[in-house]
């Protein structure tokens, strides 16, 4: 067991009040996502207009061949949440895990920052895929693990307050890089997310005794993992995971294949042309309307005539995603028609997007944590996390299948979007089902009383 462990604090205090640590997390999170989400709003652009080659000369993607790039790195961040669980929850403890792993990704933005070819690109992004990817399910566990049964009341407000950080550093990084890509080229725009992550990893550090260090749990991770409860959590929850891969394999797409269709339309707003990858910066800052908005009036409102467990969120959340694609569907028909369609009809269709992604993936990550036995928390937010790897590698194959040999492609423009409209209407009908089977039970940290079980 890691020196660090019998430092600290292994046991959530008992208060009513909110944990001091969760500052330190939450600033920690603000700069990591900016690391992350700028870095990742130019990749495609990178990957299509400034790439080169060792010698100096230019080496650009095609379409087709930069969204299936685009797509199989971020199946590949979303695969090593897996990994980074099972070395938290059963060797390092949380703490260690996120610190190591930090270190890592600050190395992949320095690769990506120095060199500008594919080789490069290579290596930044594998230990950016190992470091922002094997922290993930430990930061939103380590949240988590900070509150005990005399405040785990305030989990859903934490839990947002993670979230609307993600979206802060976000909504600045998909303004800021882009611009900094097209003035001062990618060695500036790579670098500066790299500063941000030394930043947050410098944050966390700040608050290390300020935390819950929750052990690692050894032999004990394994027997719970392996026994009749963990094995039956686990499997419920990987039925709900597949169905939300599908989601992730929609949503993933607005720093791909929409950046690339807003490369073809009038971005004008309010008389300033926007880049094209700026416009994914209308994700983030609808989501830090959308937090507020959802939490303190559409929820109250709803749970009056309709109550809104967890997986009814989700089941409205996957109709509404289905929907928001039916709109670059349409822009597309006026694109082949020879007109400038206005980006003001991507950020309609970020509008529902956005909506579908608050009841998802914010319900989805509380209700992770939430139903995943206490030794098991990294390792189920891994898994949750995997699903969105299952999405993106299965939009990845779909863009590799359909391109041809001369070029164009076997599935493109309108029937692009509605492929993925009506396959994501497809799984929702099928998700109302599973939804309704669903039978779970409730794990808070501190409380080792036989949980109760929750009706979802």
């Amino acid at each position: 067991m890691p020196l660090v462990e019998s430092k600290y604090a292994s046991v959530p205090v008992k208060t009513a009040a909110m944990p001091p640590g969760v500052p330190y997390i939450v600033a920690n999170e603000a700069a990591e996502r900016f690391s992350y989400y700028g870095m990742r709003s130019i990749l495609v652009v990178f990957m299509t207009h400034y790439m080169m080659t060792s010698s100096g000369q230019p080496d650009h993607m095609t379409d087709p061949q930069a969204r299936a790039w685009y797509h199989f790195f971020m199946g590949t961040v979303y695969f090593f949440p897996l990994l980074g669980a099972i070395l938290a929850d059963a060797f390092l403890g949380k703490y260690l895990t996120i610190v190591s792993l930090s270190v890592v990704y600050c190395l992949g933005h320095l690769a990506l920052a120095l060199d500008s070819t594919r080789m490069g690109m290579a290596l930044g992004l594998g230990l950016i895929a190992i470091g922002s990817g094997g922290i993930k399910p430990c930061v939103s566990a380590h949240v988590g693990d900070q509150f005990g049964p005399a405040n785990q009341r305030l989990l859903p407000k934490v839990f947002s307050w993670f979230y609307f950080s993600i979206n802060f550093g976000s909504a600045i990084a998909t303004l800021l890089i882009p611009f900094l890509l097209k003035r001062y080229g990618p060695h500036v725009a790579f670098g500066t997310p790299g500063l941000l992550m030394l930043i947050a990893t410098w944050f966390f550090w700040l608050g290390r005794r300020k935390f819950v260090h929750i052990p690692p749990g050894g032999k004990a991770f394994v027997r719970e993992t392996f026994s009749r409860q963990g094995l039956r959590s686990l499997g419920q929850l990987l039925v709900i995971y597949l169905f939300l891969a599908v989601f992730w394999s929609l949503y993933d797409q607005t720093g791909g294949a929409w950046v690339l269709q807003a490369e073809k339309m009038n971005r004008y707003l309010f008389g300033h042309e926007m880049l094209a990858a700026q416009i994914q910066a209308a994700n983030p800052l609808l989501i830090l309307i959308y937090i507020p908005l959802f939490t303190y009036v559409i929820y109250p409102v709803v749970n009056r005539f309709f109550p809104l467990t967890p997986l009814r969120k989700i089941s409205i959340g996957l109709f509404l995603i289905a929907g928001s694609f039916l709109i670059p569907a349409w822009v597309e028909t006026r694109i082949n028609a020879g007109f400038t369609p206005s980006i003001g009809w991507q950020l309609f269709a970020y509008a529902f997007l956005i909506a579908s992604e608050i009841l998802v993936s914010i319900t989805a990550l509380e209700f992770s944590y939430t139903q995943a036995p206490r030794k098991m928390k990294s390792l189920v937010m891994g898994l949750f996390l995997l699903s969105i790897s299952l999405g993106d590698m299965f939009t990845a194959a779909v863009n590799v299948i359909i391109q041809n040999k001369d070029g164009t492609t076997k599935l493109s423009g309108v029937n692009y979007y509605l492929f993925f409209a009506g396959l994501m209407f497809a799984t929702a009908l099928l998700f109302i089902v599973v939804a309704k089977l669903y039978r779970g039970q409730t794990f808070i940290q501190g409380d080792e009383e036989t949980p109760a079980a929750t009706v979802t």
